[in-house]
């Protein structure tokens, strides 16, 4: 029997869901990244499907990296992961397609970037979203703090960023991490209606002017974020981030134990 993948993709009425639906919680790692990956080679040049809804399978959509397997990695091999997934990030920045994010549970750290690519995100009323990797040590990614800076209100940017906070509710609308709220009853189909709404436009056109609304931010990744790869290693392989690091996988062990 074969393991089970970490990204599925179906297609209905030429929609594409593509679900997260990996052990841990959707915690991203090398096979999430790779799964991800594929699902949009596959969905990006299909004339047949109109749209994509990135969800999730379990009570979690993605709670960020996953730090029990990602801890173990040298420096080198970290800094392969990283390209990777600033990798996988462009590519769902840049689908020319509609994608919308249902969150149907709790989005922080690098989930909460993951559902910034999308076009709409749609919460799921009492779950929790937001970045907080800087109580960790670790600074945003220099793509994702691009990312971000287009998707969050201006006011609310500095506490976003820097302090870290978990949002729900009408706090996460607020901020503009999420467009929308719906109960947990008929969530996904909700989403997919709203996906929908999306994917009767003219595709053409549709795609033409997300291209003109994301072309500068995903040039700056492009261009830049290698350039600063050193300092955000050296950020988590620094020793108080470590000790933080460590504290997080042996209280997730104590969990699963």
């Amino acid at each position: 029997m074969g393991r089970k993948a970490a990204v599925t993709v179906t297609v209905e009425n030429a929609l594409a869901t593509v679900r997260l639906d990996r052990e841990h919680g959707n915690a991203i790692n090398d096979d999430l990244v790779t799964g991800l990956m594929s699902a949009c080679h596959e969905i990006g040049p299909d004339p047949k499907i109109r749209g994509i809804l990135l969800a999730a399978g379990g009570k979690l959509f993605c709670p960020g990296l996953d730090l029990q397997e990602l801890v173990a990695l040298d420096r080198r091999a970290m800094g392969r992961f990283m390209i990777r997934f600033r990798d996988v990030l462009l590519d769902l920045y840049t689908l020319p397609k509609p994608m919308v994010a249902a969150l149907s549970g709790a989005a922080l750290a690098g989930g909460c970037i993951i559902s910034l690519t999308a076009d709409w995100r749609i919460l799921r009323r009492g779950s929790l979203i937001g970045l907080n990797e800087i109580k960790v040590g670790v600074p945003l990614p220099f793509g994702v703090s691009r990312i971000l800076r287009d998707s969050v209100h201006r006011p609310r940017m500095e506490e976003v960023a820097l302090l870290g906070r978990n949002y729900t509710n009408e706090d996460a609308m607020a901020t503009g991490l999420v467009q929308e709220l719906h109960e947990e009853a008929g969530f996904e189909a909700h989403s997919l209606m709203r996906l929908e709404e999306f994917a009767s436009k003219d595709l053409r056109a549709f795609a033409a002017t997300k291209k003109y609304l994301r072309s500068s931010i995903a040039s700056q990744i492009e261009g830049e974020d290698q350039k600063h790869q050193k300092e955000w290693l050296d950020c988590w392989f620094s020793t108080d981030t470590r000790r933080r690091i460590d504290q997080i996988v042996a209280q997730l062990k104590t969990r699963s134990a």
